[in-house]
């Protein structure tokens, strides 16, 4: 009886973890060579929160990513975007008060900044002839023809599980890139969350058909949060950042 009890409780704790958001609605958009825009709002599950996600995704068998350096902070995601013909793209990673950056950065096969071992940027996202990749910053090692790679964090999902013990108090626009269990990848951004509420989004909601989020990377968030997208018909999407960032993520042909 212990063990049946248990394995009810177990069953009970499972779905209420999974129903902590829920999605009211979602629409796609096309864009150039087989790119996708989806914009999905959900709401908690106690109703007292809602949150706007907006994905691009890709199948890394026809697209990759590059990092798209800004180092004046002159120019805008929304003109790099279009003067380097991205699909898509968002806002970078982290960088000082001299708009030096911090952590990985490896922008058209040369190396920019360094590896650096911290707390916070715990993960790598990585572009080669291999796909996409995002990987602990402790298994990163720089193979031959790795072509784009920022260093960021923390970690929001591994294995398709939401990670434990992230902040859940402070609430700010978020920036992130993912990996799937298919050969699809994305980039994306959401409306004013915690990292905790995010990770949970990111691991439990099933954003398109087959697709699941296998690892995913909190990139740099709050004011410099931007995401830019190409309609297939030549207009653009844009949630334009609120402060010059040191670089982009694009996405490009492979």
């Amino acid at each position: 009886m212990a063990k049946r009890s248990a394995a009810l409780l177990f069953l009970a704790v499972a779905a209420t973890a999974h129903a902590d958001w829920a999605i009211l609605s979602a629409n796609s958009e096309p864009g150039r060579s087989g790119v996708v825009h989806r914009h999905v709002v959900l709401e908690n599950a106690a109703g007292s929160g809602r949150a706007a996600v907006d994905l691009a995704i890709f199948s890394t068998k026809s697209c990759t990513l590059r990092i798209l350096q800004n180092e004046g902070g002159v120019d805008s995601l929304a003109e790099v975007m279009k003067h380097e013909k991205c699909f898509a793209g968002v806002n970078g990673g982290y960088f000082d008060e001299k708009f030096a950056p911090i952590g990985l950065r490896i922008a058209n096969e040369q190396m920019i900044a360094p590896l650096r071992r911290a707390r916070l940027i715990t993960g790598i996202l990585v572009a080669s002839p291999r796909g996409v990749q995002i990987v602990r910053a402790r298994e990163f090692s720089r193979r031959p023809g790795v072509t784009a790679a920022i260093q960021c964090g923390p970690f929001l999902v591994d294995r398709g599980q939401p990670i434990g013990g992230l902040n859940d108090a402070n609430v700010a626009r978020r920036t992130f890139a993912a990996t799937t269990t298919s050969s699809r990848a994305l980039v994306g951004v959401c409306s004013e969350v915690s990292l905790a509420e995010l990770s949970k989004i990111l691991a439990t909601t099933s954003f398109a058909d087959d697709l699941r989020i296998e690892r995913a990377l909190n990139l740099d968030g709050g004011s410099s949060t931007g995401f830019w997208f190409a309609r297939e018909n030549g207009s653009a999407f844009s949630i334009p950042e609120h402060k010059p960032v040191r670089d982009f993520v694009g996405i490009v042909p492979r």
